[in-house]
């Protein structure tokens, strides 16, 4: 049969339980606590008597354990400030320590950056060294050809100059040329002397004035039409140019008077001829000689001869492209060609006279240019040019 609650058993159930405390000195004490806030008070435990020995040595140590508990909890709560502070520290170490560490790392991709850029760029510079190296290798070799040609060049500019250079050879077989020319076109002219025709002799013999070769100035003031002005007309071997030209023949026209103008262009066409063989021109219109019955070749594209006449008419004007020929005398009463071949034949004394650097006097004045050009040429200034 179980015993029943004890006295001091059912009075500790009744009453507040003491729990031991510490004094203000730091001794233990006892204090009553409402047996509300006493864990298991609503049942409590019933012990016998005979364990009560033992409860209350289990009691005792439970409460040893619990005091040390106490002060070791005590212990932990005064070093918990300095342990909380050393891990502050310790973070703010930690932060500090990633702050670097990103520095650090971000200082490493730079210099990464940086190295890829460096050799890169040492890539580039190894290229452009080698470029350099081709264009001075390129370079040094025509420097070495420029040296060669430069030395080339002292040589013929050694066999060019001085005395006996060909530059000089050259002068002087050029003086040699033009005296050649010079010769020869004095031959021309004095076969077909150009002079003023001063008047004629009962025996239509013509008189000249006795001068040898005019200047330039002389020959340029030499029109056709000079006698009107005072001054004698050109002629040449005698036979003056006649004015016909310049309109069309009749059949009571004087038949010598035209044949000696035929004849006198015939002299013409013959000394501008020989005169341009001698200066190595060839004439842009070519002569057929043939006396009085000279030609003079046009190879441009020409209007025929019969649209002259007509180019009032509404009908258009016929051109060829082959070579056409203009007499240089009068055919029966048709002067237009003749006129036209007179005027290619003044082109041509044109051309000689532009060749040796002279101007002409005139589309009309053919002995006059003539006269001018035998007279340039005759001179030494045309030698020392």
């Amino acid at each position: 049969m179980e015993p029943g609650p004890s006295p001091s058993s059912s009075a500790c159930a009744d009453h507040p339980t003491p729990a031991p405390e510490e004094d203000e000195e730091g001794g233990r004490g006892w204090v009553l606590v409402p047996a509300s806030e006493v864990p298991g008070a609503d049942a409590p435990k019933v012990i016998d008597w005979e364990d009560l020995q033992q409860e209350l040595a289990r009691v005792w140590s439970l409460s040893a354990a619990l005091a040390t508990a106490r002060e070791r909890k005590a212990l932990l709560a005064a070093r918990l400030p300095s342990a909380l502070e050393a891990r502050k520290d310790s973070v703010q170490q930690d932060n500090e320590l990633a702050e670097i560490r990103e520095r650090v790392q971000a200082r490493a991709d730079f210099m990464w950056d940086l190295k890829m850029h460096t050799k890169k760029m040492t890539e580039d510079v190894d290229d452009r060294r080698e470029e350099l190296r081709i264009k001075i290798r390129n370079l040094s070799t025509t420097s070495n050809t420029l040296c060669t040609a430069r030395s080339k060049l002292k040589e013929a500019d050694k066999l060019l100059s001085g005395e006996n250079g060909l530059h000089a050879r050259l002068k002087i077989v050029e003086r040699m040329l033009r005296t050649r020319q010079q010769y020869m076109t004095a031959q021309v002219a004095h076969l077909y002397p150009v002079r003023p025709l001063i008047e004629r002799s009962p025996a239509n013999k013509p008189t000249f004035l006795n001068s040898s070769i005019l200047k330039t100035r002389d020959a340029e003031s030499m029109a056709p039409n000079s006698s009107q002005n005072g001054q004698a007309p050109l002629a040449i071997l005698g036979l003056q140019l006649s004015k016909l030209t310049m309109k069309k023949t009749g059949y009571f026209s004087d038949k010598t008077e035209i044949q000696n103008s035929a004849t006198a262009l015939g002299y013409v066409a013959h000394a501008v001829s020989l005169i341009a063989s001698y200066l190595g021109v060839p004439l842009r219109y070519p002569l057929r000689l043939g006396g009085s019955r000279s030609y003079v070749l046009d190879h441009a594209p020409s209007v025929e001869s019969s649209s002259l006449t007509s180019a009032i008419s509404s009908a258009p004007l016929s051109t060829s492209k082959r070579t056409m020929e203009f007499p240089l005398f009068f055919e029966s009463q048709e002067t237009t060609r003749s006129a036209y071949a007179i005027f290619l034949l003044n082109k041509d004394i044109e051309q000689l006279l532009n060749h040796i650097g002279a101007e002409s006097l005139g589309p009309r004045h053919v002995l006059a240019n003539l006269k001018q050009l035998t007279t340039i040429v005759q001179s030494q200034q045309y030698i020392s040019n």
